[in-house]
């Protein structure tokens, strides 16, 4: 089968947040690029995280922002100076949608979508010549080192002068985000960290029918939860029907998930009452009750109720509920055990992929020369809150740059 004649220099597979940045950056440079995607249209993944606002990055301070990546902090660091949260909103205004920081320090559009944005971002790609084929699954390369493309009308090969990866992760398969590249870079003999879930639910052994029929879904509101010997986080989350879920149990994935995979199992210790100390919560338990219930004592004298009692409830004893001391003890500090993550497809974000190690500074693979990879295929991971959009973003304006460093030297 022929190759394609090419009309670019340049292949990027992969219409997320990095594959566009980059084709951003490589055709303001005079280079021709050819985007392809497997999905009927780019940006799905981008669109989803807009649904109930579009949070782009964060206003916090910004060594405090830099160390949310965690282990991989070092490796992002330059990316990140390069094509900071500031600078990052800067891009936006330019694309004519402003931005504003929310209580919480997170920077949302002034509109709180993220259509508006992608569609004037596509516009100004368009604008500069970037070619963007849809419904183009890629499949690896040939025995000549040719990229194998396949769509609609069969099987076509592409011949680039450098390429760029920016497919993703593990999760939401249905946007795009399959992770069937792992495969085609492991038979090209290049190590994959194992794709985990991240920021993500995890699962307890299992709810009594009651808790899963009154209060599968129900939020826990006011609440703090930690890790034994780690200082607790305030926020709220959700039960399920099969352990928990929300945007404090996914601050706390990374640590979770990594204490399950050394133990089998990790429990969290939730504050029912974190406003309360538990010398306050003591001393209202054991004023008399009279003839009150339990539950209703509870709702008078500390306003616990609904979920939250119902939880207390699940993971206390008889005899706990008869010492103000011990049911305090539970109310500050209740032990929840989580067995597993939820399924990958899941999670909101996935950690593993391609090790920063395998590439040289310009994000080129140091096996495959020409081959460059960005955004979340590679191994870092970050919390919600706009941390991961920005480093798909700055990796992917890094890989760029790497590939015309790379280009001017041949």
């Amino acid at each position: 089968m022929p190759a394609t004649p090419m009309r670019s220099r340049i292949a990027i597979i992969g219409g997320g947040p990095a594959g566009l940045m980059a084709a951003e950056v490589l055709s303001q440079a005079g280079v021709a690029v050819d985007l392809y995607d497997a999905m009927p249209s780019v940006g799905r993944k981008f669109l989803l995280a807009g649904v109930g606002g579009m949070n782009i990055t964060h206003a916090e301070d910004y060594a405090a922002f830099v160390g949310r990546y965690r282990l991989r902090a070092d490796r992002l660091r330059p990316m990140l100076d390069a094509f900071p949260p500031q600078r990052l909103r800067e891009w936006i205004h330019v694309l004519g949608i402003d931005t504003f920081v929310g209580s919480s320090g997170r920077v949302f559009p002034t509109d709180m979508k993220a259509a508006p944005l992608l569609r004037a971002w596509l516009k100004r790609l368009r604008d500069g010549g970037v070619q963007i084929h849809t419904r183009q699954r890629w499949l690896g390369w040939n025995a000549d080192g040719q990229l194998l493309m396949t769509g609609a009308e069969g099987e076509t090969l592409l011949n680039p002068n450098a390429t760029l990866l920016a497919l993703g992760g593990g999760s939401w398969a249905r946007l795009g985000s399959d992770g069937a590249w792992v495969p085609l870079l492991e038979r090209r003999g290049i190590f994959i960290a194992p794709l985990q879930p991240a920021n993500c639910g995890f699962e307890v052994t299992g709810w009594s029918t009651h808790l899963v029929e009154k209060f599968a879904g129900a939020p826990l509101k006011t609440v703090s939860l930690a890790l034994p010997g780690t200082t607790a986080r305030k926020g709220e989350f959700v039960l399920t029907a099969t352990g928990i879920e929300g945007s404090l149990v996914y601050a706390l994935s990374a640590d979770i998930r990594e204490a399950i995979n050394a133990a089998g199992s990790a429990t969290v210790l939730l504050d029912l009452l974190p406003d309360r100390s538990h010398e306050q919560i003591a001393a209202a338990l054991a004023r008399p009750r009279g003839s009150q219930s339990m539950a209703k004592h509870l709702h008078r004298q500390l306003k616990l109720d609904g979920a939250k009692a119902a939880l207390l409830r699940e993971l206390s004893t008889a005899e706990t509920f008869q010492d103000p001391h011990a049911l305090a003890a539970a109310i500050k500090a209740l032990p929840i055990r989580l067995v597993s993550p939820r399924p990958l497809d899941e999670a909101i974000s996935s950690a593993g992929g391609v090790p920063f190690e395998a590439l040289d500074k310009n994000l080129m693979l140091r096996q495959l020369p020409g081959v460059f990879c960005a955004g979340e295929m590679l191994d870092w991971e970050a919390p919600t809150g706009g941390y991961l959009l920005t480093a798909c973003f700055a990796t992917g304006r890094a890989a760029a740059e790497g590939m015309l460093r790379w280009l001017k030297q041949r």
